[in-house]
């Protein structure tokens, strides 16, 4: 089952009866709403007056709760309580936003797996940190880390948790208990052809650095601030919180010009609660790039990454109960983005759109399909309800567009 956390209710928008499913990618009348489950506790009413943006598209008079502007008002989070870390299995999304910039209500993509008291992240998006310490998780109960790959919008609060949490604890007692295992990709060994007229290579002596050495260089530049701390109050040493992996991709003949053959979902991680299983997906120019399956006493749950439509992904994911992938809508980017053709044609060649998104859930046969990484993620633009409509109209099971602070779990499936 979903369960929310707070009490913001979905918008009611005006769709009439009866109307068909709209085709791929168009932001056209959105379905009544679904029975109320509730909704995420931090942000509160902060996007009530989104059904506007549907009202509009399907031609009706918003209503006066539509009209109300609630994002000039401010928030008033409602702080989790003490102890309140989770000690079922559930996902938390810390993050729900696609792409580095900052948007209205969403936050960087990051999500947290929890397993009998265990916390595992996947990818750390913008705010990660803060997010996780707000949906009353614990920093000592963060078992493992992974990473899907190196754009910049699923690392941009990565080092924050080192940072920030390695150090002394917070004011609820609360720190890094140890090293932190972090898995993610090696060094991508070349970097796509150069563009006319050419551009600037970051650090030329090393450009394309994997997850082991980018570590290693963060470290550096914040050497001095570790150094001080270290030998005034007696600061944990960083490194020796770091415990850094980087995949060996089986020998399947992927090369940054052939980031994802097709393979087998191979192993990289096992300990007493989960087993974690890797693939390669396609992800524009991005090598390596990897979708992640994680098996529990309590079923399976797979992270697709970014990545365009994957016949890699539908095969990690056949027979998951819960696949939590990406979502582009390419009408609404070329709609409201202000995006150059580059950027355009990098979007088409690297994300998942909506009905591809029902298409990979169907065919992998999965029990529920979570949405994150949502392009365009300003509520705005696109209301959960158009995003519910357009995936439902290729996947039948049951559909969550993810908002941060959603807490979800489910039930086991029957096999």
């Amino acid at each position: 089952m979903f369960r929310r956390r707070g009490v913001r209710e979905p918008v009611a928008c005006c769709a009439p009866s009866g109307t068909d499913a709209p085709s791929d990618d168009t932001a056209s009348t959105p379905e009544p709403p679904r029975p109320s489950i509730g909704r995420r506790s931090l942000l509160g009413s902060a996007i009530a007056g989104t059904g506007l943006v549907a009202a509009a598209a399907a031609g009706c008079a918003p209503s006066a709760e539509q009209t109300a502007g609630p994002l000039s008002t401010p928030l008033n989070p409602v702080l989790p309580t003490s102890n309140s870390q989770p000690r079922d299995t559930s996902l938390t999304l810390l993050g729900t936003s696609g792409g580095p910039q900052a948007d209205y209500v969403r936050t960087g993509t990051s999500t947290v797996l929890t397993v009998e008291g265990q916390n595992y992240v996947v990818d750390c998006g913008r705010a990660s940190v803060t997010q996780y310490i707000n949906a009353g998780l614990e920093f000592k109960a963060l078992k493992a880390m992974f990473i899907t790959h190196l754009h910049a919008d699923h690392l941009a609060d990565y080092y924050n948790y080192f940072l920030c949490e390695g150090g002394e604890p917070n004011g609820e007692g609360d720190n890094l208990a140890g090293p932190l295992t972090v898995y993610g990709p090696g060094p991508a060994g070349a970097l796509p052809p150069m563009p006319t007229p050419p551009v600037a290579t970051i650090a030329p002596q090393n450009p394309t650095p994997g997850i082991k050495e980018l570590t290693d260089r963060l470290n550096e530049g914040y050497a001095y601030s570790y150094n001080v701390f270290m030998r005034g109050i007696g600061t944990r040493d960083v490194e020796s919180l770091q415990d850094i992996h980087e995949i060996v991709v089986p020998a399947v003949g992927a090369t940054p010009a052939n980031t994802a053959p097709s393979m087998a979902p191979f192993p990289i991680y096992e300990d007493d609660r989960v087993r974690v299983n890797a693939i390669l997906v396609s992800h524009g120019a991005v090598f390596p790039s990897f979708a992640y399956r994680f098996d529990t006493a309590k079923g399976s749950v797979v992270f697709s990454g970014d990545t365009k439509y994957s016949e890699n992904v539908i095969r990690l994911a056949q027979g998951a109960d819960v696949l939590v992938h990406e979502v582009i809508n390419l009408e609404l980017i070329e709609r409201f983005g202000h995006v150059t053709p580059a950027l355009m044609t990098h979007l088409q060649d690297s994300h998942t759109t909506t009905s591809q998104v029902g298409q990979v859930a169907t065919q992998a046969g999965v029990g529920q399909l979570v949405l994150t990484h949502l392009v365009p993620s300003n509520p705005r633009q696109i209301p959960d309800p158009v995003w519910h409509t357009q995936i439902s109209a290729n996947f039948r099971g049951a559909v969550h567009v993810g908002n941060d602070m959603d807490r979800i779990t489910w039930a086991p499936r029957r096999r």
